[in-house]
């Protein structure tokens, strides 16, 4: 019994979760009429799908959009990783005075939101003129805490005695981490790319606060100009269709790596 209602627990969530993203698809399917027809799921049309569609990726530059996530998105992961990795193998194996002090750190920081250190973020930023630039959306984000105690808590399970022999055959502490500890932790890295990638891609926050230029604006802050235009004419179906543009991505990556996500995040959990 308790397992059933686990499950019919798991569904409502699920449908709760999905039917958003249902109606959004659906909607961007649909012309004037039938959006505003009534009713949760309007009915396709697809002459009309194919105008919401083309209008979405041609009345702004959705290609840039897209192109402005995928730099962000792929920066930050890169350094995110070359930054906490052997930052977690020290916290994990490295003996040194002021580590549970820095370990503290590390949690405290996770409790952080990013709009704490926003205002002083964005002065620094536009003192040094780097406003509308990649460089003020990717640099933020080079530390991660999250990323940090993900990686100390896999290492902690790594075999001390695989270290003393790589050390003894010559191994400096960052050939350890790069041949042996990195590729040893593909699901904590696995999974810390699906979130990362996520968070970063959808976040609405700092891009709007550090970017006015169209050209550098990244998906979210695309849609939420494109809404503008959208609304006053009333194509509800191609804002839609905008959001489905920049879901899908998304979608994919999650699918081809959710396996891992779960497997790092429990492998990590465990330790």
């Amino acid at each position: 019994m308790t397992g059933t209602v686990r499950i019919l627990a798991l569904l409502v969530v699920a449908a709760m979760t999905l039917v958003p993203f249902v109606v959004m698809f659906a909607t961007s399917l649909a012309g004037p009429a039938q959006i505003y027809a009534g009713g949760l799921l309007p009915a396709p049309d697809a002459a009309a799908a194919a105008d919401n569609y083309r209008t979405a990726w041609t009345n702004v530059p959705m290609l840039r959009y897209l192109l402005n996530g995928t730099v962000v998105c792929s920066a930050i992961l890169v350094l995110q990783i070359t930054v906490a990795a052997p930052a977690g193998y020290a916290l994990a194996k490295l003996p040194f005075s002021g580590r549970p002090v820095l370990l503290a750190a590390t949690l405290l920081a996770l409790m952080i939101p990013m709009q704490v250190p926003a205002i002083p973020l964005f002065v620094a930023v536009a003192q040094a003129g780097l406003l509308n630039s990649y460089t003020a959306l990717i640099v933020p984000f080079v530390i991660s805490a999250f990323a940090l105690f993900l990686f100390r808590q896999f290492f902690l399970s790594y075999p001390d005695e695989v270290l003393e022999a790589a050390r003894l055959d010559g191994f400096s502490e960052l050939s350890i981490v790069w041949r042996l500890m990195v590729p040893a932790a593909k699901p904590a890295v696995a999974a810390f790319a699906t979130i990362s990638i996520i968070n970063h891609w959808n976040d609405l926050y700092w891009p709007l606060v550090v970017i006015t230029e169209t050209e550098m604006m990244t998906p979210p802050v695309g849609i939420l100009a494109f809404r503008s235009t959208a609304e006053s004419s009333g194509n509800l179906g191609a804002l839609m269709a905008g959001g489905v543009i920049v879901t899908a991505p998304l979608v994919i990556a999650f699918l081809f790596l959710q396996r891992s996500l779960i497997r790092g995040l429990t492998a990590s959990a465990r330790t």
